[in-house]
C-alpha cells in the first residue's frame, strides 16, 4: 500500500518501468549510431593505410628486367 491508502497495481509498475527505460533505449540507440559511424570510418582507414604500405613494398621489391638487343 502507499501513503495515500491506494493499492499499487501490476500496470502502474510496468508504466514506471517503460517510462525508464524508454529514456535509456533512446540513448542506447544515439550512441549506437555514433559508435557505428566510427567503426566504419576507423575499418576505412586502415584499409586504405595496408593498402598503400603493401603498395610501397611492392614498389621497393619489384624486380627491374632489362632487355637488350645484340
Amino acid at each position: 500500500m502507499t501513503t495515500n491508502g491506494t493499492k499499487i497495481t501490476r500496470e502502474d509498475i510496468e508504466d514506471q518501468l517503460r517510462e525508464m527505460t524508454g529514456d535509456v533505449s533512446d540513448r542506447v540507440e544515439e550512441a549506437t549510431s555514433s559508435v557505428m559511424a566510427t567503426a566504419v570510418a576507423v575499418g576505412l582507414l586502415v584499409v586504405s593505410i595496408a593498402y598503400l604500405w603493401g603498395r610501397r613494398t611492392g614498389r621497393k621489391r619489384s624486380t627491374v628486367v632489362e632487355v637488350r638487343r645484340v
